[in-house]
């Protein structure tokens, strides 16, 4: 009888391992599955992410393709103002740097 317990005893601790490691196994492949699915959201989210920033890109460089021939004219015509502006300031004052270069050129100093 005795013997009997003691076989029943092993053969319940071994019913009862295995049954721990169903258990285990059950919770290794759940996470497994818990993880791969982490991983396909976190997957779908950054596509996600990715398409914004790329149309975001797209519509700027658009923008600013766009006004690069607005923006070479409006460079063309403030460079155009400033010449002139340039050109009147030096005919203003050019008879006035001629008559003193030729005061200092003719002084003579003793």
């Amino acid at each position: 009888m005795e013997a009997n317990r003691g076989q029943n005893g092993i053969q319940l601790l071994l019913a009862v391992e295995q049954e721990a490691q169903h258990i285990v196994n059950a919770a290794r492949n759940e996470k497994m599955a818990r993880l791969k699915q982490a991983k396909e959201e976190a997957d779908k989210e950054i596509a996600t992410f990715r398409a914004q920033m790329e149309a975001e890109f797209q519509r700027k460089l658009a923008e600013s393709s766009g006004d690069s021939g607005a923006n070479v004219k409006r460079l063309e015509q403030e460079t155009e103002a400033k010449i002139g502006h340039l050109k009147k300031e030096a005919a203003r004052i050019s008879h006035d740097v001629v008559q003193m270069l030729l005061k200092h050129v003719t002084t003579v100093k003793n």
